[in-house]
């Protein structure tokens, strides 16, 4: 097992200079230079601070050199600077990762816990109504889009019936510690990450359900049958844990991308994360920070699919690491 983590550490090192290099032309190829917006919103069209500008912030210089710089960078954990916001990349993306973290982890691990669980209840009494309306529901939240879902949970929950805040991290001047503080993040982390969670919950509910009708239809449930065990025992013990790979394959594709995923929820909800930071950063052409945040994205999609394979081995102790 050491080997095997050992070597795919190897690979993914690989894989995200590579996609570092892919991001850096990508991003210098789409329109926009950060000198000339930083000019725009100074009033100095003067082709002269331009030039300074361009020269402060490296843009004079030829791509490959800018290239070999910031992979040099990389290489020795330094993601740059960040002259719009005059701070350290890693120090603004250290600051709103947390936020992100939480947020992400906890839509995980609701969309996860309620997709397997009401998918195996789909697939248990499938053909009833119990099936018809959990299938329905599951349409309706992987079809509705999330901007939608979250305008109107903000408009029900918090306009209308006045239960849970509409958007931030915390009360802004509330100064609560403690418990009290735990309480009021609780408070704001609900919408946003129902709203996230309730797409990738329909997306588990219906991999759960198709992949344990297809398992029911093997031999080896028909002789658990035969040998007199309980429905309930079969589907719980045989089929739903046979049932799970596909699903923890999903699981472990989707988690990585949920953190960089998040910029749409972040955005509505106002919630102070990586993903609200790489929209903003976008916009101000903040081409080190832009990049900084596609490097840790890139890095942590890499290891939650490490985990994954990890995590086949506990739930399927039949598969061996290979490499």
């Amino acid at each position: 097992m050491v080997s095997f983590i050992a070597q795919r550490l190897a690979k993914a090192v690989i894989v995200l200079l590579a996609l570092v290099v892919m991001n850096f032309f990508l991003i210098r190829m789409a329109p926009g230079d950060p000198a000339l917006v930083m000019a725009g919103e100074a009033g100095a069209g003067d082709q002269l601070f331009v030039a300074q500008l361009r020269e402060k912030f490296g843009l004079n210089q030829p791509l490959p050199v800018q290239l070999f710089l910031y992979v040099k960078g990389i290489l020795s954990l330094d993601l740059g600077f960040s002259f719009r916001q005059q701070m350290p990349v890693s120090k603004l993306i250290l600051d709103r990762l947390p936020a992100t973290l939480l947020l992400t982890g906890t839509a995980f691990a609701i969309s996860l816990t309620f997709g397997i669980l009401f998918g195996a209840l789909a697939a248990r009494f499938a053909g009833t109504w119990a099936d018809t309306a959990i299938t329905v529901a599951a349409l309706i939240f992987y079809a509705t889009p999330l901007f939608w879902v979250a305008l109107m949970a903000i408009l029900l929950f918090s306009v209308t019936m006045d239960w849970l805040p509409s958007f931030g991290y915390e009360t802004v001047g509330a100064g609560y510690t403690g418990l009290a503080h735990v309480l009021d993040v609780a408070a704001h982390l609900i919408l946003p990450a129902t709203t996230i969670g309730l797409f990738f919950m329909a997306t588990y509910a219906r991999m759960t359900r198709a992949s344990m009708l297809e398992v029911n239809r093997l031999d080896f449930v028909k002789t658990a049958r035969a040998k007199g065990l309980s429905d309930a025992v079969i589907q719980r013990r045989h089929v739903l844990r046979n049932a799970l790979l596909p699903v923890v394959t999903l699981a472990g594709l989707q988690a990585g991308t949920l953190v960089g995923g998040a910029v749409l929820t972040e955005t509505v909800f106002a919630w102070p994360g990586i993903g609200r930071l790489m929209y903003e950063a976008l916009l101000q052409r903040d081409y080190n920070l832009l990049l900084g945040v596609f490097v840790v994205c890139s890095a942590m999609v890499l290891a939650f699919n490490l985990i994954t394979d990890l995590v086949y081995r506990s739930v399927d102790p039949r598969i061996e690491f290979a490499t």
